[in-house]
């Protein structure tokens, strides 16, 4: 009796490492709509994922704008640079920038671009990642292999379908609407 509870116990110890280990790779976006909870891919975009929690455990993303929102397609954010709403703000600019640290090298995987997914945007070399991500809307096959995938919304979708759309062929959106408040770990 004594070995199976001495098993038992060690059962839950382990799940309960597991749920840290899991808090730790959430993500919560507050919008104006209400929270979006993004679990992150640490398991197939290591380095990547690292920068999103740097960033956010610095509170670079807090006010940040998305800039580029496409109906049917994605809405992009991350612009630490010249897309914070608070300082720094630049409509022209904003999508343009990143943060102080140095762009990432790709870290494709085999994970779909589909409604919630959320991906790293880039220049046209596909190792010019660095604060920039987006949400999609709707599945975009086009990406898959193309774009290094980052993580996807658990919760909160319905938050990010209320983000102002942007007008034009790219998406640019006039007064957007911004990140409030960007953390790490479970809330």
């Amino acid at each position: 009796m004594k070995i199976f509870k001495l098993a038992f116990a060690g059962l839950l110890v382990a799940a309960s490492l597991t749920g840290v280990a899991r808090a730790a790779d959430m993500l919560t976006i507050q919008l104006k709509d209400g929270p979006v909870v993004i679990e992150l891919a640490n398991d197939v975009a290591p380095k990547h994922v690292e920068r999103i929690k740097e960033l956010a455990s610095k509170g670079a993303y807090d006010n940040v704008v998305f800039h580029r929102v496409i109906e049917g397609f994605m809405a992009q954010t991350g612009d630490v640079k010249y897309g914070n709403a608070d300082k720094g703000y630049d409509p022209s600019l904003a999508g343009t920038g990143g943060s102080d640290l140095p762009d990432l090298p790709a870290e494709f995987s085999d994970k779909p671009f589909e409604r919630g997914t959320v991906g790293m945007a880039r220049a046209a070399d596909p190792n010019s990642a660095n604060s920039q991500f987006f949400i999609m809307f709707a599945p975009g096959d086009f990406l898959n292999g193309q774009y290094t995938v980052v993580g996807k919304v658990v919760s909160g979708m319905e938050a990010v379908d209320k983000i102002k759309r942007g007008e034009g062929q790219n998406g640019e959106v006039s007064d957007p609407d911004r990140m409030i408040k960007v953390t790490v770990g479970a809330q």
